[in-house]
């Protein structure tokens, strides 16, 4: 159940956008102040759930940039291709779905906004979102740009090479790398905050993923890159890492088939979806 205005915010965004990256929206009822969406199924729960241990899937170094990656391309698309323009508000490894294949996306669209041209790239509003990944620009102006959304994309960032809560135990993920991060040394000298599922594991390309997650938590939005940017950039990790970012490898999940046994079935049946309201395919 969601508040009126985010349910239809919700119907309103997603009616319009299709990426693989995106969760899609197949349906929607709202009688007698019930509000139901229906999506996609998406069978692996989400990243939050995968970085904490409790979905029981094991994502190494490799899966987590692909997943990075898909995360990147979905938020770009609504940044960059979307029209008009989307904000999402509330990036963050909750809103990060897994599918059969731990392909990343996108979801929740509850407190996202249109930025129309008139708008000159941002708008004026209440301050909302998750504490620790939010924009601190954006918290002290109340002025949200899409530059928002990338710094809780570089959050996320962290958050997926340490397996941390943005804030946890008093501490905030980003000023403890920034506080003992050395360049000179192998690792940025990290290695006693990365998730230890993953030390074990050759980490190339490690620095420059950590290089570009601090440059999304930049404090000043101009200084941040544009999500289009990011995505050339992990790009590049995984070509450093001996990775090929366009090609989606099924087979590469064997080593998850144990830890994916059990998911639910999927709980929209050709008879539950008739009475809903329901969108035309995407040409």
């Amino acid at each position: 159940m969601q508040g009126s205005l985010e349910f239809k915010t919700e119907i309103e965004l997603l009616s319009r956008v299709h990426h693989k990256n995106v969760v899609s929206l197949l349906g929607f009822c709202f009688e007698r102040h019930e509000q139901m969406l229906i999506y996609e199924f998406v069978p692996n729960g989400t990243l939050y759930e995968t970085l904490s241990g409790k979905s029981g899937i094991k994502v190494d170094w490799t899966r987590r940039l692909k997943v990075a990656l898909g995360a990147a391309r979905g938020l770009a698309y609504l940044h960059e291709l979307a029209n008009p323009p989307i904000i999402h508000r509330d990036i963050k490894s909750a809103n990060i779905l897994l599918d059969q294949h731990l392909i990343a996306k996108v979801a929740d669209f509850g407190l996202s906004k249109s930025i129309d041209d008139s708008e000159k790239g941002h708008v004026t509003t209440q301050v909302k979102g998750t504490m620790g990944y939010m924009d601190p620009e954006y918290y002290m102006t109340q002025q949200l740009t899409e530059k928002s959304d990338v710094y809780s994309f570089g959050v996320l960032l962290l958050e997926l090479i340490t397996a941390k809560k943005p804030i946890e135990r008093g501490k905030y993920i980003v000023k403890e790398v920034r506080m003992v991060m050395d360049k000179a040394k192998d690792l940025y000298s990290l290695h006693h905050i990365l998730d230890p599922a993953i030390l074990d594991t050759s980490l190339k390309g490690l620095e420059k993923f950590v290089d570009l997650a601090m440059s999304c938590v930049e404090e000043s939005g101009v200084d941040r890159p544009k999500m289009g940017e990011v995505v050339k950039a992990l790009e590049n990790v995984m070509h450093i890492a001996g990775m090929n970012p366009n090609v989606e490898t099924p087979t590469s999940l064997a080593s998850y088939e144990e830890a994916s046994k059990g998911s639910p079935f999927h709980p929209f049946s050709d008879e539950s979806l008739a009475n809903s309201s329901t969108f035309p395919a995407s040409n």
